[in-house]
């Protein structure tokens, strides 16, 4: 095996060669889950895409060696300090792979594998033939998210719900380990309904992960990413060093002011009858990570310094833990009478022709409001009436 140290990333790239059999049977878990990035690229259906696997195909049942696959993997800190560019073993153990093959990551090569797999199944002698594999190791998903989106060429075009499948797995194992208020998340294997504070969807964890990075409250899942500002925006933020740690925070913030808004609740019904309303809708998620990353990373095309943001990102953290602290003082009156849930309710209760831009809008403005006056206010009411 070949081992090399890229500085940029700080990941390892391990190329080495293995019987095309092995190859599947590793990677078999991480090819299900159409690449266990849940949903990266897809196999192509195309006809011509078809047309072209069917050459493949035919190439590799007559000894054809393909270009190499690329398989990523998200390590732990322990593997990781094993790992030395003087490695010259070829034994894979020396990678130390983890046990659930699911995590592994095909980042590179789905086309392939599924030609592969396919000549396979035709021609058994395909298992035994060698082929080239390069693993990349990272002990860090950002660095994985990087290699694929930056270095790989070749991509169809991307949208947004792309973006999602892409980071959604390795993304959410991480979002889970960093931050520890978290409570459940809901999953497509493991549906739920939020029932308390500080639960979410998994899709709705990662949005908020692409409205942080963008900086944007116009998140359209649907819609092709052609607006290369974007893109760049997207692929810098994942270059600097602490932006991951950077959305860890911002979550982490979010999820104690969910708990503390939920300490209130009397039992009415109703939309906003209930503290833990505020964040029981995706808009107004979405208005506070874009307003945290706003005010940390800067407005999109005016990128603060590392020292800035982190400098920032402290002084959010300090200032809505010491916010929440003052709202878990306070008695159910004193709570009700603080957050002005009527207000809110009003002002989101208006005709208007997109009801969800709207309210990320009012939910942008509010919580700007609450992070200019570094949370030092007297209720909410200025926030809810600020769009």
């Amino acid at each position: 095996m070949n081992w090399l140290y890229d500085d940029r990333t700080e990941c390892y790239s391990v190329m080495t060669d293995m019987p095309a059999g092995h190859y599947l049977d590793l990677v078999e878990p991480a090819h299900s889950a159409k690449g266990a990035l849940s949903g990266q690229r897809d196999t192509l259906k195309t006809t011509t895409a078809k047309r072209i696997r069917d050459r493949m195909v035919s190439d590799i049942r007559r000894g054809a060696v393909l270009p190499p696959v690329v398989v990523g993997v998200v390590v732990s800190e322990e593997a990781f300090a094993t790992y030395s560019t003087d490695n010259h073993d070829d034994d894979l153990a020396t990678l130390m792979l983890p046990n659930d093959k699911a995590e592994l990551s095909i980042i590179d090569g789905m086309q392939r594998t599924a030609a592969l797999k396919e000549a396979a199944t035709i021609d058994a002698n395909v298992r035994s033939r060698k082929m080239r594999v390069e693993f990349w190791l990272t002990r860090s998903i950002g660095g994985m998210i990087y290699r694929m989106l930056v270095l790989n060429t070749g991509q169809v075009p991307w949208t947004l719900a792309r973006q999602l499948s892409v980071v959604y797995s390795p993304l959410l194992k991480e979002i889970n380990e960093r931050v520890p208020e978290l409570g459940r998340v809901f999953t497509p294997d493991k549906p739920g309904r939020r029932v308390a504070s500080g639960e979410f969807s998994s899709d709705a964890l990662v949005e908020l992960y692409i409205a942080f990075s963008l900086r944007k409250t116009s998140v359209d899942t649907r819609e092709a990413l052609s607006d290369e500002f974007s893109r760049l925006d997207f692929v810098e933020n994942l270059s600097e060093a602490t932006f991951q740690q950077s959305f860890y925070d911002c979550l982490s913030a979010l999820v104690v002011l969910d708990r503390s808004f939920s300490r209130y609740d009397e039992g009415s019904t109703g939309r906003f009858t209930k503290g833990r309303n505020i964040f029981d809708s995706q808009p107004a998620r979405i208005g506070f990570v874009v307003a945290v990353a706003q005010f940390v990373l800067g407005r999109p095309g005016l990128d603060r310094s590392a020292p800035d943001r982190a400098a920032r990102m402290e002084k959010i953290g300090r200032e809505a833990r010491s916010f929440a602290d003052h709202l878990d003082g306070m008695d159910t009156p004193e709570l009700r009478d603080f957050l002005r849930l009527d207000v809110l309710a009003e002002t989101l209760d208006r005709r208007v022709g997109q009801v969800g831009r709207y309210e990320r809008g009012v939910f942008f403005d509010g919580f700007s409001v609450l992070i200019d006056e570094s949370f030092n206010l007297p209720n909410m009411e200025p926030c809810w009436r600020a769009n």
